[in-house]
């Protein structure tokens, strides 16, 4: 016996049920996107390794260790998307729309890390994000970290979730920051692991963001970032709480929140909740004021954010999506099979879902049709073919009626 295939690790199939689920998440959070004047973008899933390499940053776990990397028939070095905000940059970059100010999208799609699966974490999983470039406002991160509350409230998650907030400053606050941070990290360096040695030297304040036990007892008598903020920063963190306070955002500050990737400042933030374990982060982001420039565009400010819709989906399990109930056209001869499926055919014109059982007899028909939750059933015998009539049965009433065929659409859309 052959073995049986089996998807490759780290990815799973969305059938129907769980299908139906990531289309209402993502339907909800479209449609509150372009409430907020968002448009709907898609970047390819894979990019040249060089746009997440120089935007995610070398030292990010990310690329250092998760990244799907491989050298094409033609040489290049390609990667399969890990994160979208750096493809998007680079599709803001690469089709000139850098006079086209400010700039807002949304996306949803797959993305790809090769990382140990467990619940909530997969090698290919599912985003949407939104981005918003050329707004170096504070209010154009309240309005992201609005949109992200909307979203969640729509899908009825807000009693699950908070929201941690914390600022990195601008790039002045940064350094004068990154020396205080590194002299007591050095007088500490025994006692960190071997992954936030590596950062001490390449980018000490992601070890903020360090997991390892050993670090976070390290970490909890490190100097503040906020206490190195100068005037401009200090502003701008105090005019966003501002703003999430004017509109009743609800936020807690969380001084280790530096995020995983390199590109960030100022405003960072993650939604997170306590009921799925380790992997309680479900929205998250910030603002990258460097990162139109860095990828080689115009000085160009950004912030945005992306989600997890498996983890959405976790916390959205048993939740139930009905469609419309189908009608069922049933032949009651074999040889009335191509009538019934005309009239199915222009059911389905008419915006009725409409099916008709491949074979079987009449009672097997019905049969289907219970099992599939048919509301009706159009009856098709000889006697409706004299007349020039349907029969209509309410399959939940038992109700019977005949019907002519130019008012069945009609009569079945208001539910008769």
């Amino acid at each position: 016996m052959a073995p049986t295939i089996q998807p490759v690790r780290g990815t799973h199939d969305l059938m129907a049920a769980d299908y139906a689920l990531y289309a209402h998440i993502v339907g909800e959070a479209k449609r509150i996107a372009q409430l907020y004047g968002y448009h709907q973008i898609a970047t390819p899933i894979i990019e040249f390794s060089e746009v997440f390499h120089r935007a995610v940053g070398e030292t990010s776990d990310i690329v250092s260790k998760e990244t799907y990397t491989f050298t094409d028939r033609g040489g290049e070095s390609i990667t399969l998307r890990p994160e979208f905000t750096a493809a998007v940059v680079r599709a803001f970059i690469s089709n000139k729309l850098t006079q086209d100010l400010p700039f807002k999208c949304f996306y949803a799609g797959p993305a790809f890390r090769y990382e140990r699966p467990q619940k909530g974490r997969q090698r290919q999983f599912h985003q949407f994000g939104v981005e918003l470039l050329g707004a170096a406002e504070p209010i154009a991160d309240v309005e992201i970290i609005a949109l992200g509350m909307q979203v969640i409230r729509a899908l009825g998650l807000s009693h699950m979730v908070t929201l941690e907030l914390n600022s990195l400053g601008d790039v002045e606050s940064r350094a004068n920051y990154r020396a205080a941070l590194v002299k007591y990290l050095l007088e500490h360096e025994a006692g960190l692991s071997d992954d936030s040695k590596t950062r001490l030297e390449k980018n000490p304040l992601r070890i903020l963001d360090s997991k390892n036990e050993a670090d976070r007892l390290i970490i909890a008598g490190a100097p503040r970032l906020g206490d190195y903020f100068n005037d401009a920063s200090r502003a701008h963190f105090a005019a966003v709480q501002a703003g999430l306070n004017h509109l009743e955002i609800p936020y807690k500050i969380s001084d280790t929140l530096v995020r995983g990737l390199d590109y960030y400042s100022h405003t960072v933030f993650e939604f997170t909740t306590d009921k799925l374990g380790a992997q309680g982060t479900i929205l998250a982001g910030g603002r990258y004021d460097g990162l139109v420039s860095l990828m080689g565009g115009p000085d160009i400010s950004g912030v945005g954010f992306g989600a997890g819709i498996e983890r959405w989906m976790m916390l959205l399990e048993g939740m139930e999506l009905t469609a419309p109930p189908p009608v069922v056209v049933i032949p009651m001869q074999p040889e009335l099979e191509a009538k019934g499926f005309a009239l199915v055919q222009q059911l389905r014109a008419g915006g009725i879902a409409a099916e008709i059982a491949y074979k079987g007899n009449s009672k097997k028909r019905f049969e289907r049709a219970n099992k599939i939750g048919a509301a009706f059933a159009v009856i098709i015998g000889e006697d409706e073919l004299k007349s020039g009539l349907v029969t209509l049965k309410n399959l939940t009433t038992g109700h019977q009626q005949s019907v002519a065929h130019e008012a069945l659409i009609s009569l079945l859309k208001s539910g008769d």
